[in-house]
């Protein structure tokens, strides 16, 4: 039976928002943060640094979603979730870094951009993270639906195309189980890193950016 128009529609709306959702991650947590990083350290700005230093640890775990969206685990669609939730606090949480970008001259080109990407992340993080939870029944034993193929399909042309880069660098095949496998070795040290973190630096140093 071919698929009503009533179900068609909203499937292509889903469909497009989710492939919005994957092209603004790329924009917002991989092109801007990279420029900044550049930018503060040609600068000098010891506190951007600090703060972008901080953002890359903890959007790592982004990365590691969309490995395991490769090979339609069930666990990507929570950290997801997690990871866009956590790379907004991390741009907020600390004080110290706070008081010193407030410090800052508020129009200067490098300043300015901090602040307007902070808060596109920001929209964009809580936004992604609210469409995420319109998914979280994939996590949950039904990932083979079609809509929950509709996540599977970016991070599945980016590892084709980073599969030809592997086979061509180490001469291998890099399947999806391969590429779930790495994913879940990142996630464990992921969750080392989080913990130490939390049991003993933050009780130690709190809202405070040094040593994280």
């Amino acid at each position: 039976m071919a698929p009503s128009r009533t179900h068609a529609v909203p499937d292509m709306l889903y469909r497009t928002l989710v492939w919005l959702d994957f092209r603004l991650a790329v924009v917002f947590t991989l092109g801007l943060p990279l420029v900044l990083l550049v930018w503060a350290a040609w600068r000098r700005e010891g506190a951007l640094l600090r703060l972008m230093a901080i953002y890359w640890k903890v959007a790592s775990l982004l990365a590691i979603a969309v490995l395991l969206f490769v090979d339609a685990r069930p666990l990507a669609y929570p950290l997801m979730i997690v990871a866009k939730l956590l790379m907004v606090a991390s741009l907020w949480f600390w004080v110290d870094l706070n008081e010193e970008l407030a410090d800052l001259p508020p129009w200067r080109p490098l300043p300015l951009t901090l602040r307007s990407w902070r808060w596109a992340l920001t929209a964009f993080g809580l936004l992604g993270a609210g469409l995420g939870v319109g998914a979280m029944g994939c996590g949950l034993g039904v990932a083979g639906s079609a809509f929950c193929q509709t996540w599977l399909e970016a991070p599945r042309r980016l590892h084709a195309v980073a599969a030809q880069v592997f086979s061509f660098v180490f001469g291998a095949d890099l399947t999806p189980t391969l590429t779930a496998f790495f994913g879940y070795l990142a996630l464990v040290a992921y969750v080392v890193g989080l913990l130490q973190w939390i049991l003993v630096r933050l009780p130690r140093q709190g809202r405070v950016a040094g040593g994280f």
